[in-house]
């Protein structure tokens, strides 16, 4: 599992919250202390609730189920596509579709109708199109592309999402509570924490504590997936093994001596003539 150091967190700049001000009361457990009217998030903390997200994200993605992570803030977008394109994990990095989980069906319904016009482009009638039906179909796909590509192979509702920002992506948030799925993210120190399942307290607007973070979850996932394939793998090879043992058993069975059956023979006559000898009595 890997591990994210307190002097990398410090490095990043995740230790600092925002204004005294600005603050959400329930970030408390989470202040170290307050300097020149800026909240200090407790990095010790922070590494704690990280190696907690991460064990959590590693079982998800071993058990073959999507995280889908969502990062629509501008100084997230292509560090967050960048790295969970890598794990091959679903992604939102434009603005959030208003009922991407609780209604599901149509948004299928939409990456289903872009798939469908890569398919009309590769017909032969593509040809017999007006170049303008041409020029509308291809801005149809590119706005369908723009906001739905990074999430074409998610066949299903994921089994948990990763945020960056909870305040920014508070619809995502309320979705995904409402359909009871877990939560992972990175709460800053204006935000609040309650109903998010995973919180990891840190700077939510550096890129580079964005970067370390999420880089540490991408990680988990990988692992999880590795172990996945390595025990597919283990299970390929050791079904011809349970299959050939089990032929070797029936081969083996043994078959019944006949001297077992001159005894059960001899065993029945013994009992019919007592039988019969009570009957005389």
């Amino acid at each position: 599992m890997p591990k994210v150091s307190f002097q990398e967190l410090l490095d990043a700049g995740a230790h600092f919250g925002h204004l005294k001000r600005k603050w959400n009361p329930n970030m408390e457990p989470y202040i170290f202390m307050e300097k020149n009217g800026i909240h200090i998030i407790d990095l010790q903390k922070t590494i704690v609730k990280i190696d907690e997200a991460a064990a959590a994200m590693k079982q998800i993605t071993k058990s073959g189920r999507k995280v889908l992570f969502v990062a629509t803030k501008k100084q997230a977008k292509e560090l967050v596509s960048d790295l969970v394109k890598n794990v091959g994990m679903p992604y939102v990095t434009e603005r959030w579709p208003g009922g991407m989980l609780t209604n599901f069906p149509t948004i299928r319904k939409a990456v289903k109708k872009m798939i469908s016009i890569d398919k009309l482009a590769k017909d032969p009638s593509w040809d017999n199109l007006s170049k303008r039906e041409k020029l509308q179909i291809t801005r149809q796909r590119i706005k369908l592309e723009k906001m739905l590509g990074s999430i074409s192979d998610l066949s299903r509702l994921p089994a948990a999402l990763f945020i960056v920002d909870v305040m920014k992506e508070k619809i995502a948030v309320r979705e995904a509570q409402r359909l009871g799925i877990p939560v992972f993210a990175i709460v800053d120190t204006n935000s609040n924490p309650d109903g998010i399942d995973f919180v990891i307290p840190a700077n939510d607007d550096a890129s580079q504590s964005i970067k370390l973070i999420v880089n540490a979850m991408t990680e988990a996932v990988r692992e999880g997936q590795n172990e996945r394939k390595a025990e597919k793998k283990e299970d390929d090879v050791d079904t011809p093994r349970k299959k050939s043992r089990r032929k070797l058993k029936i081969e083996k069975a043994p078959e019944p001596k006949p001297e077992d059956e001159d005894l059960k023979s001899e065993d029945s006559e013994d009992v019919q003539e007592e039988e019969e000898e009570d009957e005389e009595e």
